[in-house]
């Protein structure tokens, strides 16, 4: 079985070509709409350009919009009419986790990450890759040939998740290296002091990327279904802890809905995309009720 048919089996393949027509009109301005979330309230005959961002050649500034805006912008080239998509997979020992799912945390999201990659190549922009753990353990440089897909999948399915994670340093690595702004999909459980990572986050954002953070956690992190005296392990330091499932579940409950309401807030302050998912959700509907949340806001 190849990979493609492994995440992308018939069943599969044909939710995502459904979701292709049926939001082929959201899906063809959504990707190249990303780009303008920037310009919210800013007049049309400036639509063909985009706000400065470091790294950019000062001398690109057009100073006539300046004198009309009062904020920094430059002329798009015809190389930028394409947005290149940035695909940056979680792949430590945590994700490989599921409790009563077909799929772990880290399978459901290479079928997130291979829709999107089928998606933005069917648009033709660039998909590049990045796969972390403690640091980046793999890339691939973005293109938009079809045979891309392949080449991506071919990457993750090799891969077992293992290891611990340092996402804040892994987007600070990111963040350093991209040089124009892009669209970066992040799938990770966020298994991580938050305050670091929400900071890789805000710092990819102020550099003018347009930034996805699909949040994954399994069924049973979400829900809690456990009865009875049940072990707990800390998925990547191995630390075990045993607890009474019933007196434990209220407390744990509530300090996951903490733990995702801080995301929210923040990502939504800053202008991030935040989705939070859970492996029992079929991932096209998910994806295509976000795009349809996406679109309506442009």
């Amino acid at each position: 079985m190849t990979n493609i048919q492994k995440y992308l089996k018939p069943e599969v393949a044909r939710q995502i070509k459904r979701l292709d027509l049926r939001a082929q009109f959201i899906v063809k301005g959504f990707l190249h709409g990303l780009h303008a979330s920037p310009f919210h309230g800013f007049s049309v005959e400036f639509s063909e350009h985009r706000r400065y961002v470091p790294g950019d050649d000062p001398m690109d500034i057009d100073w006539l919009v300046y004198a009309k805006t009062d904020r920094y912008y430059v002329k798009k080239f015809e190389a930028e009419t394409n947005i290149t998509g940035y695909l940056v997979v979680d792949a430590s020992r945590s994700m490989g986790y599921t409790y009563r799912q077909e799929m772990t945390k880290f399978d459901y999201a290479i079928c997130l990450a291979a829709a999107l990659c089928y998606l933005m190549i069917q648009q033709q922009d660039p998909v590049g890759l990045w796969v972390f753990d403690e640091k980046i353990r793999h890339s691939l440089p973005p293109k938009s040939r079809r045979n891309h897909l392949g080449t991506v999948l071919s990457i993750l399915a090799k891969l077992q998740p293992s290891g611990e994670t340092n996402i804040a340093q892994c987007l600070a690595q990111i963040a350093a290296f991209l040089r124009r702004a892009s669209l970066i999909m992040i799938f990770s459980d966020l298994l991580a002091d938050p305050e670091p990572v929400i900071h890789g986050l805000h710092r990819l954002k102020h550099r003018g990327h347009d930034v996805i953070v699909f949040h994954i956690l399994d069924e049973a992190e979400v829900y809690f279904p456990f009865k009875g005296l049940v072990e707990l392990e800390e998925p990547e330091s191995g630390q075990k802890l045993e607890v009474d499932a019933a007196a434990y579940r209220a407390d744990y409950l509530e300090a996951l809905s903490k733990f995702r309401e801080k995301y929210r807030q923040e990502c939504f302050r800053a202008g991030i995309d935040y989705l939070p998912l859970d492996t029992s959700m079929a991932f096209d509907k998910a994806l295509f009720e976000y795009l349809m949340r996406r679109k309506a806001r442009f």
